[in-house]
């Protein structure tokens, strides 16, 4: 029971580097400024929903991706053969292939050979693989060239490296600062962007092709010639064939018109494309010809004389936002592959300084709490828990900062629940000290043996929980994925704090005071639990499940019918969140809206009457139809109500909301499975059965509090579901612990009283444990706002139905699959009859 002198120097070291790399965080700028270059001086970085911003997951599209291989690869295949001398009588699209008929059919095999060099390995991560195309004799005459599924796989891979590029390009090129864009599995692009207040611009930004060609304009109707609008309606007869294309152009620059001073858009192209365009005004004066985007007509002007110098101007009605837009997508480039908004996430800026706020007032009032009923419990020692738990929360900004992870609001969620659990090992340490306290050992013998029993439970407690934040992290995203981060390195930096740190404390202490006993004795003139309690639990037994049994019945047909209050994370819509500089007109925002024909519009007020949440049903007709809907939306509020600020708005396509709900199930059924198996295997199977049953109890009487309650059922409510999961467990393990422990010591004594008493013994840590949890909760449910308001809230209601659930439901369970092996090993020892074994 010596503190060496190496291990009290490596944790003073750790806890000195924690302190360094965590003080950035709280420093103004100008003291951070002036800290020497050797010093930290990284800070967390803060979610968009606390610092306000735009959140884009784009896809690439695949039909239209498709669609246009299958238009050049019809070129190709024309050029191919000709240059080969083989006569055909058609190429042309069929389906989703490229049908070759030959003139003549002696002809296939020098058709095939030609067509050969077109089709190449599909290149992807893995390296060259299949054929992109498969090539096949339909009749005599007749081939077909298909993409295979590889090469359409191996295209969507390769367009959404490109698309990076482009992407990052064209967000450089409007200056926003610290954007984040990565690829998000095979065929999609997740783009961040602080403090952008505009999804509209954003959309224009990142969702255009910006494919530009010139071309020349014909007679409506005739062969070659479709027909393309303008902004305005205004309808081109344009050639298809294109004269020249965008991607000869090495930049473009907004100016304005020295006559009416509207803004246009300059361009310029490469020695190429000037020499081309040269040719092109010189060949057609006084024709009209188009210059078109993504199939839309930006312009149409006459040519009046041949343009020799490679440069020109697109003039129309544009505003200055909307031509540096379009200077910014041509300066960019095309993007390879059209790209759909799936899913949509902004936070205005003012609502993310509120956020900041809310959390932080709700997590110091939370830390308030547990520390208030962490010293009364324990008087003076508690203090050494308050100070592990400081410690926790400054190593868990340190570990985040370290990491490189964002700070979420649900993430501060995580880090405010974190403190509550924590403080579960110190419980279980000084409540085991207090029992060999009273055994009749000495301060150093307490010590030893309190931390050692109370190691295993706690190691068994923290890994339940790290399994569902685990899962958590792996099907969740965005914040919730924070909230798991965050929860996780609390879990693990609580094994450091409050069992390493806190014994070298204890063991200090009663070296340096000489200390014959240790006597943790409450502030309360009372002790909230009495030593030696003896109820008799088990005689609850049946009222107990008959009681859970029955709102567990009610939650499935609360779940059925009202059923549960879907957020637009799992059934797809919009969302967006209103502010306006006085009370809110709703009838008129309502008939505003009806007129759109966007479905069903639902408004309702939400913290005064300056606020509103509008939602609307996902809108038929894939995700580019709510993409249009949110503008639309927009449009109407701002007419409706200029003054309005839209301060938040989530929209969710179907692909992505079905995704998420699928991700979600599977997360509550793979934790509730792993805990099974953990829990087989540390203990027995009596063990698991019981924890698993219970826990579904748990888990369908919270849904149930969902649909009662009529709180949105979102993303941030499954990750209430899975740490509800992994707290429900967490409790049980600590009373099976010791049940695993006393049934060693007393071999002999009934089953039902070995429970009585394991529950009796750890009824003051369970209801402790419980007690910090629920305290470090409640001001976040209170306070936190709608942001964490699916999880804060069920999480309080959770946290007491698991507590009652350990004792009343897993524990009846448990002495039923005990009596019940005991009877038929008996039965089968002695051949006897069932009732007899009884």
């Amino acid at each position: 029971m010596k503190n060496s002198l190496a291990k009290v120097t490596g944790y003073l070291l750790v806890i000195m580097l924690g302190l360094l790399v965590a003080l950035p965080n709280v420093l103004p700028d100008s003291t951070l400024s002036r800290f020497p270059s050797w010093l930290p001086h990284e800070r967390v970085s803060l979610g968009l929903d606390l610092r306000g911003g735009s959140h884009l997951v784009l896809e690439v599209d695949r039909p239209a991706l498709v669609d246009e291989w299958l238009q050049s690869l019809s070129q190709e295949v024309r050029s191919a053969l000709l240059e080969a001398r083989v006569q055909t009588r058609s190429v042309r699209r069929d389906g989703d292939a490229v049908s070759i008929v030959l003139a003549d059919p002696a002809q296939m095999s020098a058709a095939t050979d030609a067509l050969s060099v077109l089709n190449n390995p599909a290149v992807t991560l893995a390296g060259a693989g299949a054929p992109e195309l498969a090539v096949t004799r339909s009749a005599a005459d007749t081939l077909r060239m298909a993409p295979t599924e590889q090469g359409i796989t191996a295209r969507m891979s390769h367009a959404v490296e490109q698309s990076l590029e482009v992407i990052r390009q064209r967000v450089d090129q409007v200056g926003v600062a610290e954007p984040t864009i990565q690829r998000v599995g095979a065929d999609r692009v997740l783009v961040q962007l602080p403090g952008e207040q505009d999804p509209s611009r954003l959309r224009a930004l990142l969702g255009t092709t910006a494919k530009m060609s010139f071309h020349l304009l014909g007679e409506p109707g005739a062969p070659g010639v479709k027909t393309l609008e303008d902004d305005t309606g205004r309808t081109y007869p344009v050639q298809t064939s294109v004269l020249l294309a965008g991607d000869r152009l090495v930049d473009a620059r907004v100016q304005f018109d020295q006559q009416g001073g509207q803004p246009i858009v300059s361009f310029r192209f490469d020695g190429v494309g000037a020499t081309r365009f040269a040719q092109i005004t010189r060949d057609n004066v006084g024709r009209p010809f188009a210059i078109v985007l993504d199939d839309k007509v930006l312009s149409a002007p006459v040519i009046r004389e041949p343009i020799t110098g490679g440069a020109g101007q697109i003039s129309g009605d544009f505003s200055v936002d909307e031509a540096n837009t379009l200077s910014a997508l041509l300066r960019a480039g095309a993007l390879p592959a059209k790209l759909t908004v799936i899913e949509e996430r902004t936070v205005g800026a003012d609502l993310g300084g509120d956020a900041i706020e809310m959390g932080i007032v709700s997590g110091l009032a939370g830390f308030g709490l547990v520390v208030a009923f962490i010293v009364a419990l324990y008087g003076t020692w508690g203090l050494l828990a308050v100070l592990a738990l400081t410690l926790n929360v400054v190593l868990t900004f340190a570990g985040l900062t370290i990491v490189g992870a964002t700070l979420t609001l649900p993430g501060i969620a995580g880090i405010v629940l974190g403190i509550g659990l924590a403080v579960d090992a110190n419980v279980l340490i000084n409540e085991r000290i207090r029992e060999e306290v009273g055994k009749g050992r000495g301060a150093f013998a307490a010590i030893d043996h309190g931390f050692a029993k109370a190691y295993s439970t706690i190691i068994d407690s923290n890994v339940t929980a790290l399994i569902a934040t685990v899962l958590l992290f792996w099907f969740g995203s965005g914040p919730v994925r924070g909230f798991a981060v965050t929860m996780g390195l609390g879990i693990a930096i609580s094994m450091f704090t409050a069992v390493s740190v806190v014994r070298v404390a204890m063991v200090a202490i009663a070296r340096r005071y000489r200390l014959k006993t240790i006597a943790i004795k409450p502030l309360l003139p009372f002790k909230l639990i009495k030593d030696g309690t003896k109820i008799d639990f088990m005689k609850a037994r049946l009222f107990g499940i008959a009681v859970s049994a029955f709102l567990s019945i009610s939650s499935i047909i609360l779940f059925i019918t009202p059923g549960l209050n879907y957020g637009v994370d799992f059934k797809g819509g919009i969302q967006l969140e209103l502010s306006t500089t006085g009370p809110s007109d709703l009838s008129g925002l309502r008939s505003g809206l009806e007129g759109l024909n966007l479905g069903e519009v639902a408004l309702q007020e939400f913290g005064d009457s300056n606020h509103v949440m509008l939602r609307l049903e996902r809108q038929p007709g894939g995700e580019q139809a709510q993409t249009d809907a949110v503008s639309k939306v927009r449009e109407t509020i701002q007419t409706i109500d200029p003054s309005a600020k839209i301060e938040r708005t989530e929209v969710v396509g179907p692909k992505v909301s079905g995704e998420l709900a699928t991700a979600g199930l599977t997360s509550v059924i793979l934790a509730s499975l792993a805990m099974l198996i953990y829990i087989w295997v540390r203990f027995d199977w009596p063990f698991a059965v019981g924890a698993i049953a219970t826990l579904i109890l748990d888990v369908t009487k919270t849904i149930g509090f969902f649909a009662l309650t009529g709180l949105d059922f979102n993303l941030t409510a499954i990750a209430a579901l899975l740490t509800l999961v992994g707290y429900s467990v967490n409790d049980k393990v600590v009373v099976y612990d010791r049940m695993r422990e006393n049934m060693r010591l007393y071999k002999a004594m009934p089953f039902r009283d070995l429970i009585n008493l394991s529950i009796n013994e750890t009824l003051a840590r369970s209801l402790y444990t419980s007690a910090t949890a629920f305290l470090a909760m409640v001001p976040m449910a209170i306070w936190g706002g709608s942001a964490v308001e699916s999880f804060a809230v069920p999480m309080v209601f959770g946290i007491f139905i698991a507590a009652s659930s350990s004792v009343f439901i897993a524990a009846p369970i448990l002495l039923f699959l005990g009596d019940w092996r005991t009877r038929r090993k008996i039965r089968l020892a002695g051949n006897l009859p069932e009732q007899q074994a009884a």
